[in-house]
């Protein structure tokens, strides 16, 4: 690994965390790339022996991708996702998700509640992605993963499915 690239760090540790309450909890994603530090901030559902998908998150619906306030992605520097950039700054990061495919989504208004607040054309990306199996995670988490000099991918895991895609930073 690079000097200019540092994994994730997340800024929860489930193993400490007594979760009394039935609410999600706040958490942060953080990684620094080309110099950039890159922060997701979320509120982390737990699965509880619930039904998420397809249950608890509908398929084929807008979802915040999280629980309460809208997922935030803040960006210091230039960030390419599926060959489109993002101007430093703060966005909403969306999810449809389905069967099969995700539709991940991230869009100029940042400051919303759940995805009542959710206008299209306020999109500034919107890629397609695969869910993948994955070990039981039973709080909701991001991670910022793979980091080389200038790229790596951001990724959410939650109950046994897993998703991720690539971005680069512009120097």
């Amino acid at each position: 690994m690079e000097a200019s690239a540092q994994a994730t760090e997340v800024c929860y540790n489930p193993n400490l965390v007594k979760d009394t309450s039935k609410k999600s909890i706040n958490a942060m994603a953080v990684g620094v790339v080309s110099g950039d530090s890159i922060r997701i901030a979320y509120h982390s559902p737990a699965v509880r022996k619930r039904v998420i998908w397809g249950g608890l998150v509908p398929y084929d619906e807008v979802w915040v991708t999280g629980a309460h306030d809208a997922t935030t992605i803040e960006i210091g520097k230039t960030m390419i996702i599926a060959g489109k950039e993002l101007a430093p700054g703060k966005y909403a990061l969306f999810t449809i998700p389905g069967k099969k495919e995700w539709m991940v989504i991230i869009n100029r208004h940042w400051q919303q509640h759940l995805a009542s607040e959710y206008d299209q054309k306020d999109d500034a990306v919107r890629l397609k992605v695969r869910p993948k199996k994955n070990g039981h995670t039973e709080r909701l988490q991001y991670f910022i993963t793979g980091t080389t000099r200038n790229a790596g991918k951001i990724a959410m895991a939650w109950e046994q499915i897993i998703i991720e895609f690539p971005f680069s930073i512009n120097n």
